[in-house]
């Protein structure tokens, strides 16, 4: 058994890992951008965009499940692109280099798609680890059978119930 699955899925640890999670995602994001100057970067940009969000999410909300987490996510992604239809995150981008990284420039209808892209992998792997530490919760903290618990203790059957 690794040491991963001996770690509890609580949501204190959730948490811890979320900004761990974070600049991971932040390093694949500038290592692409360190590597390739074209579309790659472009939608990379975007779906890793997606991912931190999807971490911000967990981070605020830790016992989020998976698709939950993923439609909170695209949606607040969703709602920032549609928002520079406005023009307002271009006009405080045009101020703000925190608000360039968080609220983009211009409307991109092919972002949208790219979105999902970022999150997907993330609800399923959220998916896996939340099943497998069911798996592993559940194996190792459920009682034994009746007739283990009093045949251990040296009885035969239970005795009448009070």
């Amino acid at each position: 058994m690794t040491t991963i699955a001996r770690v509890p899925l609580t949501a204190r640890t959730v948490r811890l890992l979320m900004p761990v999670a974070a600049l991971l995602v932040l390093g694949l994001a500038l290592l692409i951008r360190a590597v390739d100057d074209g579309a790659l970067r472009q939608y990379s940009g975007t779906a890793l965009y997606a991912s931190m969000v999807w971490t911000a999410v967990l981070f605020l909300w830790p016992r989020m499940a998976p698709l939950s987490a993923g439609a909170v996510a695209t949606a607040f992604c969703w709602t920032v692109e549609l928002a520079q239809l406005t023009g307002v995150p271009a006009e405080l981008s045009a101020r703000s280099l925190a608000a360039r990284l968080a609220l983009g420039v211009q409307f991109d209808p092919v972002d949208l798609a790219w979105y999902p892209v970022g999150v997907v992998p993330l609800m399923v792997l959220h998916h896996l680890l939340r099943a497998r530490h069911r798996r592993n919760h559940h194996a190792t903290s459920s009682p034994a059978p009746i007739a283990d618990r009093t045949a251990a203790r040296g009885e035969g059957a239970p005795g009448p119930v009070r």
